[in-house]
């Protein structure tokens, strides 16, 4: 509730939770670690209120800036590796899924920012990877809708290492993101 007493409409965002950053080509302990935690988080909402993101590249992923710079084939369209992990996706049959062909979506921020200008929302974000697109996609929330309340909760996120993670970590409580 806010302080009007009103009941606020709490939106989970579930970034990237697909097999090639889980346990795959890009996978880590960490990220298999965090799937029963975020599991349970999405239980924990309406499914309604879920929303989730797919990285999302194509054949010449190579020839782009990301793949000049991250040289590891990952998230191909069409590809075991791009799908979102089996027992996750079941979760998310009713979830509206935003492809996304780079960290942040710039499309789910226009649409939640349409969607704070109608209703009042609080967003939170779990997912992986913590230091790339948990924190672009959050960043690029925040400075979508300043007034919102977004948040990460850190159990239900991994990092490319755990050092990364927790530096990803404080880079959004910096940025007036709630970090639990």
């Amino acid at each position: 509730m806010n302080l009007e007493g009103v009941d606020m409409r709490k939106i989970l965002i579930v970034i990237d939770m697909q097999n090639d950053f889980i346990d795959a080509a890009l996978g880590t302990k960490e990220a298999v670690a965090i799937v029963d935690a975020v599991k349970e988080k999405i239980m924990s909402y309406p499914a309604a209120d879920v929303i989730a993101t797919m990285d999302t590249h194509g054949e010449n992923y190579m020839e782009t800036q990301e793949g000049k710079n991250l040289p590891v084939m990952h998230c191909i369209k069409g590809t075991d590796g791009w799908q979102i992990r089996p027992d996750i996706a079941e979760l998310l049959k009713e979830a509206t899924i935003y492809e996304k062909p780079t960290f942040g979506s710039v499309k789910l921020a226009e649409d939640l920012k349409a969607l704070a200008e109608k209703e009042e929302i609080e967003l939170e974000l779990i997912g992986l990877c913590t230091d790339i697109c948990v924190v672009s996609n959050a960043l690029l929330l925040k400075a979508a809708m300043p007034e919102v309340k977004i948040s990460v909760d850190s159990t239900c996120c991994a990092g490319v290492t755990p050092e990364k993670h927790l530096a990803a970590l404080e880079t959004m409580r910096s940025c007036q993101i709630y970090v639990s």
